[in-house]
């Protein structure tokens, strides 16, 4: 049995809108949802060729967020996005959210590649998932949790 790929970790600047902050000062939790869409579909459009992006699309099935520190409007925030696996039609993602050294949250998410014609789901073809980056050396930043 192999050992499965170790891929190479994408960053996702975030931009805080002041229609981001909340009645309590800071980030409403939903805005984090769209970040970590944003970042995802960053690191398809990074690393996916042109016909690839053509073809497929991508809808999430599931999230699941830690929130670890509140961030604020001025706050220079940094998408860490990571390719744990991508199995049949699913591709799992780890996206951790920093503050400089600081983690604001974590995210573990799943997604589901689609057709872009059929709008049906589809496996991934192997050129398209072997053109992702790999990290350079096990313990390479993004190869586990911080």
């Amino acid at each position: 049995m192999t050992d499965a790929p170790r891929y190479a970790m994408h960053e996702y600047p975030i931009a805080i809108r002041p229609t981001d902050i909340d009645a309590l000062g800071h980030v409403n939790n939903a805005i984090y949802l769209e970040w970590v869409q944003n970042a995802v579909l960053s690191h398809w459009h990074a690393f996916a060729d042109a016909d690839a992006i053509a073809a497929f699309r991508w809808v999430a099935v599931r999230h699941e967020i830690t929130y670890r520190k509140p961030a604020f409007l001025d706050d220079g925030l940094v998408a860490s996005v990571l390719l744990e696996r991508v199995r049949r039609e699913s591709a799992y993602y780890e996206t951790v959210i920093r503050r400089g050294d600081e983690c604001v949250a974590e995210v573990r998410s799943r997604w589901c590649c689609i057709e872009a014609d059929t709008k049906r789901p589809a496996r991934l073809p192997e050129t398209v998932i072997a053109g992702f980056p790999l990290a350079c050396a096990a313990g390479a930043p993004g190869q586990g949790r911080n």
